[in-house]
């Protein structure tokens, strides 16, 4: 049960400027710096700063960059902006679809785009300095580019917020665990051997099972797979499932 820690990258030209970071190369250091340790390597102040993702992590990298002394913070969210009200009618018993503005985004005058994609990272001597991007669209239920929306938005820092795909190889790898076609532990969730790798008396559950998910699956997936566990050590459970 160790999580999906793997970042999603965004592989656009660019990609390797220096100024272009996954969000917690940004935000780990700051705790560390925050708990009393070494200074963050990696400063937001007076740079024009562009976080791309609209998720927790993505208002923690807002947030940050604030108190570190931004000049802007820009926020992109690939989805369309969400209705101020849900529908809670159409969206029980699952989590509601809304406009959400955290602590973070008032902490300063965060510009918000939705619907929007990045095409390129732009920057001399090989730092960042821009983001070329395209607005979006919905077609037929996929994403398509608008004809003549491409922008640029100065940056000379962009965090990526975009979620997290895996786990990390190393534990997979180590106990010779097979994956299943999105890299992470191959095992089901129902039936005889549920939970149960590939490998004799090893068990995957969570996220480092099903890929980057909600806490409560975390917390689902964690009981059942105790249960499984303690039929395959003593023949039998009484625990719940």
């Amino acid at each position: 049960a160790g999580g999906a820690e793997v970042p999603r990258d965004l592989p656009v030209p660019g990609r390797d400027l220096d100024g272009v970071y996954f969000a917690l190369e940004f935000l780990i250091p700051q705790n560390k710096q925050v708990a009393g340790g070494a200074p963050n390597p990696i400063s937001a102040e007076g740079c024009n700063v562009v976080v791309i993702g609209g998720g927790d992590t993505g208002s923690d990298c807002v947030g940050t960059s604030y108190r570190h002394g931004a000049k802007s913070v820009t926020q992109f969210e690939v989805m369309p902006q969400p209705p101020e009200q849900e529908n809670k009618a159409l969206t029980w018993p699952y989590w509601p679809i809304k406009l959400r503005t955290s602590s973070s985004h008032v902490e300063g005058d965060t510009q918000r785009e939705y619907a929007i994609g990045t095409k390129e990272f732009i920057g001399e001597n090989g730092k960042l300095t821009g983001v070329r991007t395209v607005r979006l669209e919905w077609k037929d239920g996929r994403m398509v580019e608008v004809a003549g929306s491409e922008e640029i938005f100065p940056a000379e820092r962009v965090f990526l917020a975009m979620g997290f795909t895996n786990p990390v190889g190393g534990v997979l790898e180590g106990f010779g665990v097979d994956r299943d076609a999105r890299g992470n532990a191959k095992a089901t969730t129902d039936g005889a051997g549920c939970y149960a790798t590939n490998v004799d008396k090893v068990f995957a559950a969570g996220d480092v099972r099903r890929g980057q998910s909600l806490v409560v699956w975390a917390i689902r997936e964690g009981r059942q797979a105790a249960r499984e566990v303690d039929q395959f050590l003593m023949g039998s459970s009484v625990l719940p499932r």
